[in-house]
């Protein structure tokens, strides 16, 4: 059996928490761009829980901008997806079910713009979500209003210009318009996008003075790991659990947080966090920002390579083995905490750390190291140099372990192989595909290049880091004497030197 609505009955297995008939009558009062495990696992499940609670009464439409298959899988589950809640909190086990029903419709931004651009005249609709990736958010300069728009801002700035028309540029038409991706000052970078494009477009000074005035653009924070479709054998346990098949079923930890840079009308619109202590609307995020994306993301980057070329396959496996969760501990505690760039309480990095440990150690989550490395160079660049600069200001000496993980990262990022447009790396026999813009920078500087001189030019390179990472005392030599002991002895064996040499 097939989760469907039909699915949505007394006969299936006590403990699923199911929505009523009524939901499915809300109206639409979010746009969503991207149809990612994680805004499905996060901002979509507050809002089904909103809806369950009578609070927020608003459903989801969902546009699906990859080319990658369509909205399928969807539109044959009546847009439901079970989300399976697993771990620990308050010291208590924590198993929920739940059949998410905040999506009302799916749609193809290739196929059916016209019916994304109809949502705009929607006068219930007041949100409008996003969660394209750390490279999603960037400007391309192209028409708005001839045809579908390649990027997201192009997208979403055209969806607004298209309401700006409809109500003719009324205070009430505004949005709140709260990106997830995860790169600084989110809601504040896509703004000056879309206003350098409505510049390019050449839209009416009306329209612009409306974009400015009458729409929020929120900072944003996410935090939950949602590691997305279980391996086949956890879901076939699932499926028999849930008495079901679900092609949409993720799973997630019971840790979750959205925070929300905004005032008391960004609070009167996001209703849907009254419904759950993990949505926080603060008038600064900064604190919250800087936590998860050094601590939890920083220490990921910096151990996702390492992880993967040591044969570790998930997280919860690295924090299993002695020399692997020593080293992300270490590296996280001892050296990123400590220069985090930015002011914090005493024990708030510590703190937090400790708990992102635990959360790395949740027995029920299986999160791919080799999911992690996606578009790594702009994750190392985002959630660590900051980081590396800081350490060096405060202690002019090498981060023994940051090292080490850059090191990694290097050889992890090095192709053996180019098809078409997709690099390949290789790691004891086994091909893996570099998800990384940078993979054909990488390929050409391994053609000719001895391993010292890539380095070289990587460290160098200021478009890669914004810096010049070669000036910053022993790490060059350091990187490069770690990357020959990976290369020579392996990751593990490099693993265990470091901790020897302490």
């Amino acid at each position: 059996m097939q989760l469907s609505k039909n699915t949505l009955t007394n006969s299936l297995p006590a403990g699923i928490q199911q929505p009523s008939d009524k939901i499915f009558s809300l109206p639409e009062k979010v746009l969503q761009f991207g149809t990612g495990v994680l805004l499905r696992g996060l901002p979509d499940y507050f809002i089904d829980k909103a809806n369950r609670n009578g609070i927020f009464n608003g459903r989801i439409v969902v546009v699906k901008s990859t080319d990658s298959g369509g909205a399928d899988a969807f539109d044959k589950q009546d847009n439901l997806y079970t989300l399976c809640i697993r771990g620990i909190e308050d010291g208590q086990k924590v198993e929920e079910n739940i059949i998410a029903s905040a999506i009302s419709r799916v749609l193809s931004a290739k196929q059916q713009w016209q019916e994304i651009l109809e949502c705009a005249n929607n006068p219930q609709l007041q949100i409008i979500i996003s969660n394209t990736t750390e490279v999603g958010i960037q400007l391309v300069k192209e028409s708005v209003t001839e045809g579908v728009p390649s990027s997201f801002p192009a997208k979403l700035l055209a969806v607004l210009y298209k309401r700006y028309q409809t109500f003719n540029g009324s205070a009430e038409s505004g949005m709140v318009i709260v990106p997830t991706e995860l790169i600084t000052d989110n809601g504040k970078k896509l703004k000056a996008i879309l206003l350098e494009l409505a510049a390019y477009n050449q839209l009416e000074p009306s329209f612009i003075n409306w974009l400015q005035q009458h729409n929020r653009f929120c900072n944003s924070l996410v935090d939950r790991i949602v590691p997305g479709k279980p391996a086949a054998d956890i879901l076939a346990g699932f499926e028999t659990e849930l008495g079901y098949k679900d092609d949409l079923l993720i799973m997630s930890e019971v840790y979750r947080l959205w925070a929300i840079e905004g005032d008391e009308k960004v609070k009167e619109v996001l209703s849907f966090a009254q419904a759950d202590k993990g949505v926080i609307i603060a008038d600064n995020i900064e604190t919250f920002k800087e936590l998860k994306l050094r601590l939890l993301n920083g220490t990921h980057t910096l151990s996702c390579g390492l992880a993967y070329l040591s044969g570790v396959g998930t997280v919860r496996e690295g924090m299993e083995n002695k020399a692997l969760s020593t080293f992300i501990s270490e590296l996280m505690l001892n050296e990123i905490a400590p220069a985090i760039p930015y002011t914090l309480s005493a024990n708030a990095a510590q703190d937090f750390g400790k708990q992102v440990l635990d959360r790395f150690r949740n027995p029920f989550i299986q999160h791919q190291w080799l999911s992690i490395t996606m578009q790594y160079t702009s994750k190392l660049k985002m959630r660590t140099i900051p980081v590396l600069q800081q350490y060096y200001k405060l202690f002019n000496n090498v981060p023994q372990h940051y090292a080490l993980g850059f090191a990694a990262y290097l050889l992890f990022t090095k192709p053996v192989k180019k098809e078409g447009e997709k690099y390949y790396g290789s790691h004891n026999g086994v091909e893996y595909h570099i998800n990384d813009d940078k993979a054909g920078y990488f390929y050409e500087q391994w053609q000719n290049n001895a391993p010292e001189q890539v380095i070289a030019n990587v460290l160098r390179n200021t478009e890669l880091w914004d810096a010049d990472l070669s000036s910053l005392a022993g790490f060059e030599e350091a990187v490069t004497e770690k990357f020959y002991d990976i290369q020579q002895q392996g990751a593990m064996a490099s693993l265990s030197s470091l901790q020897t040499v302490k």
